[in-house]
């Protein structure tokens, strides 16, 4: 019976696994065909497709995939008109939360949004409610073994960069959105293409979240991120390991 159980458990484990995968390689393709539709289809002239799908193949999509997401953007394809929106509001314990969405339909990523945060303890807010928290930045991720610490400092410095912090898990430099393409253009001549290239949102303070609100909040990021529109959710938040261990518990 144990071995049944067990058996059944790594069945759902590897089909939520799967469908997981799945719906991360809708996104990245839904972002590759944006990508390449509001640029050009050849990436050495599209920095954003070139980081679309640099980030697509970091999360192991196919060739194939990638390749047929770039020619549904091509002129006469049979594609959806995808466009770009962003969506903020306030999460459980108050926190701040901005969604970022590829969509063919506003109106049903925005209902759909709304009834995610109102399930949980949250509110929607107008646009702008809470992008005053964040600040606005270019941000470019290598892996750890593109280079060392020092090298990859004295590049960023000599790129034009805000910042870079080194550790095992790689190096994440920053930049201002008005030098972002320069030094990305600096840092791939010198080490190649990185494994994320984007411009992303930083929260100029961070909110500590307790008790049921920690509950409440990973629920809704989970719901946000199982939604084939969202692209990114980025907020403010904090939850320290002693939170992380009472939901283990």
């Amino acid at each position: 019976m144990a071995g049944h159980s067990h058996a059944k458990n790594v069945m759902h484990q590897k089909g939520k696994s799967d469908a997981k995968k799945a719906k991360l390689f809708n996104k990245l393709g839904r972002e590759i065909a944006v990508s390449a539709k509001l640029g050009s289809a050849d990436p050495a002239s599209n920095p954003r497709l070139r980081a679309a799908i640099a980030e697509a193949r970091a999360d192991n999509m196919p060739r194939e995939r990638i390749e047929r997401a770039i020619k549904s953007a091509q002129p006469g394809a049979d594609n959806a008109n995808y466009e770009e929106v962003r969506y903020e509001g306030y999460g459980p314990g108050g926190v701040a939360l901005i969604i970022e969405a590829l969509t063919d339909n506003r109106n049903r990523t925005a209902s759909e949004i709304r009834t995610a945060f109102s399930k949980f303890g949250g509110a929607l807010g107008e646009s702008n409610s809470v992008a005053f928290m964040f600040a606005r930045i270019g941000q470019i991720v290598y892996p750890a073994g593109a280079a060392t610490a020092d090298a990859m400092l004295d590049a960023v410095i000599e790129a034009g960069g805000d910042n870079v912090e080194s550790g095992a898990d790689g190096h994440e430099i920053t930049t201002s959105v008005e030098d972002f393409g320069a030094v990305r253009a600096a840092l791939e001549k010198k080490f190649g293409e990185p494994q994320s290239a984007k411009l992303a949102w930083k929260p100029h303070t961070i909110v500590p979240v307790t008790g049921e609100n920690v509950q409440n909040l990973i629920k809704l990021l989970e719901v946000l991120d199982d939604n084939d529109d969202v692209q990114n959710v980025t907020g403010n938040f904090d939850i320290a390991e002693s939170e992380w261990a009472k939901l283990a518990s």
